[in-house]
């Protein structure tokens, strides 16, 4: 199977005519041409009149070739499908648009590490190339120019490519990255960063340390805005037992915050005002899973570092120890970042 990919971006193009943001006014006229896909030259999509040998599949999503090789086109707004092979050589797929689909393709094994995932529908919803390139490679995916041609890797030619793009599914970048740590102010976009560095994966815990909301409205709703706002496939444990949870772990974990749970440890052990030595050997003893991890973990945590001198003793006691956390953990961290206004400064 050998497809074509003429256009790659979304149904107006990237950039969209007429359109003055900051993502299209930075690319000249037709950089991306809309979507459009030819199948060994002589089908198109959407999938019809195909000759002898090929099959649609997956409510027209999918086709099968007389080499064995199955493709799946998911475009905006359609869900992973659920018929269909069993696992597909080749995924294309917008993913700006809910990329969890491709994390719920991957936990059905519609889609393994041998699958190529191709980017299509881009637009201006990033909001540059390499916004785009740095996504795709958390996610395990790539994005080809117009015009290239691609063919599923098991069924590659042996000889050199003559094309520069990949042809190979390339290794999540979040794989070589076991402890991720994101700091940043409220409302800085920390926790969205988190959540999109894991989207594309088939199983994520998410470690809520907070509180549920019970009797304070104002927190109850951000709750929900996070619940509503991360996959439905991935599990949630509530616990101030992070220490215990990241030496069980047997899914990537995304903790979701190291300040709630600190406050918390801080309530557990009446250290506001008491004994503090409890809570530093409950940090020290997250800090020793945090290096010993079996599996992937991005925690998000409060920058306290550049706010005013707190009025009390316990207040500047909380600050100390979430900054001395940080440090600790920042160290043993192979990924680091500051997340301002939703933009990352990698440390």
């Amino acid at each position: 199977m050998k497809v074509l990919l003429s256009g790659t971006a979304g149904s107006a193009g990237w950039p969209e005519p007429g359109c003055r943001c900051a993502s299209c006014a930075a690319l000249p006229t037709g950089h991306r041409r809309p979507f459009d896909l030819t199948v060994d030259g002589v089908i198109r999509f959407p999938f019809a009149g195909l000759p002898d040998g090929y099959a649609v599949c997956a409510g027209g999503l999918g086709l099968a070739s007389p080499d064995g090789s199955a493709l799946l086109c998911l475009p905006p707004d359609a869900s992973p499908p659920l018929d269909g092979p069993a696992r597909y050589d080749m995924v294309l797929i917008d993913l700006l648009d809910r990329p969890e689909r491709l994390g719920e393709l991957r936990r059905a094994g519609m889609a393994d590490d041998e699958t190529l995932v191709v980017a299509i529908g881009l637009d201006h919803r990033v909001r540059s190339e390499a916004e785009l390139a740095r996504r795709l490679r958390l996610w395990g995916a790539i994005a080809v120019s117009d015009g290239t041609e691609l063919e599923p890797a098991r069924l590659a030619s042996p000889e050199p490519p003559t094309s520069p793009e990949p042809l190979t599914p390339p290794q999540r970048t979040a794989g070589h990255v076991r402890r991720a740590l994101l700091l940043g102010g409220s409302r800085s976009g920390k926790s969205a960063e988190a959540e999109l560095r894991l989207a594309a994966e088939p199983y994520v815990t998410y470690v809520a340390t907070g509180p549920g909301g019970e009797g304070d409205g104002e927190w109850a709703a951000r709750v929900r805005a996070h619940r509503v706002r991360r996959p439905a496939h991935w599990e949630t444990a509530e616990t101030t037992d992070l220490a215990g949870t990241v030496r069980r772990a047997a899914t990537p974990l995304l903790i979701d915050g190291l300040g709630t749970w600190l406050a918390a440890v801080f309530d557990e052990h009446g250290a506001w005002e008491g004994d503090r030595a409890p809570v530093a050997a409950r940090c020290d003893e997250l800090v020793a899973a945090w290096r010993q991890t079996p599996e992937r973990i991005v925690a998000v945590s409060d920058e306290v570092g550049m706010g005013v001198v707190p009025a009390t003793a316990s207040g500047r006691a909380f600050r100390d120890a979430l900054g001395r956390l940080n440090e600790r953990l920042a160290a043993e961290s192979e990924y680091v970042a500051l997340v301002v206004a939703g933009r990352l400064l990698e440390l």
